[in-house]
């Protein structure tokens, strides 16, 4: 239980990042969300392994470093995370009016979100995991710039999530359309399941 209330603290906070630094239309919305990641994953990564993503918990799995038990209990926890994130984000900025959900080209989403999201399980997979890099220091700062250099280079294609229960919580928050939830969904989990057989066809000597 204490892995599953670690991941819902992390995703949480991730989320609700999101939320309050686009919503309010900081120009260091990309910094903050990870950062925010980064901090997270240096403060719950030693319990659950920080992963605030499905699509993390999912290439972390196929990689042999997560207990099949443990998959759906971290779905559910990131999940109900970015739907509580959103909630929270909605109050606090009930009197700042939503502009409108963001128009997003689908192919193009589709594409940097799985390319993104890919780059960041392959991070997680290669600092946090692999026997090469045990012990190091360094693993939270390389995913949270991760998903910073994401947010930054493709932010303005697909949103940037990453990781659906952000997208969920920009759904909620009225920040993209209904279509979007579900693009991240396809596009997140593959690329984390690709980085995990990449990483095992890499790795089949030293991991």
């Amino acid at each position: 239980m204490k892995k599953y209330l670690v991941e819902f603290i992390g995703t949480f906070f991730l989320v609700f990042t999101v939320g309050m630094a686009v919503r309010s239309g900081s120009t260091l919305a990309p910094f903050a969300i990870g950062s925010s990641l980064m901090v997270m994953i240096y403060a719950g990564g030693h319990i659950s392994g920080g992963h605030f993503n499905p699509a993390v918990t999912l290439a972390v799995w196929l990689r042999g470093k997560c207990s099949r038990s443990d998959v759906l209990p971290y779905w559910i926890a990131q999940l109900v995370a970015g739907a509580v994130a959103a909630f929270v984000v909605n109050f606090v900025l009930q009197d700042k009016p939503v502009v409108g959900p963001a128009a997003h080209v689908v192919l193009p989403s589709l594409t940097v979100e799985f390319l993104f999201t890919f780059a960041l399980a392959w991070v997680v997979l290669n600092t946090a995991t692999a026997r090469g890099t045990a012990g190091n220091s360094f693993y939270g700062l390389a995913i949270g710039f991760t998903v910073f250099a994401g947010a930054v280079a493709v932010g303005g294609i697909s949103g940037g999530a990453f990781n659906p229960p952000a997208g969920l919580g920009v759904f909620l928050m009225g920040l993209a359309g209904l279509r979007q939830p579900g693009l991240y969904v396809f596009s997140d989990l593959l690329g984390g399941a690709v980085a995990a057989l990449v990483f095992n066809a890499v790795n089949r000597e030293t991991a």
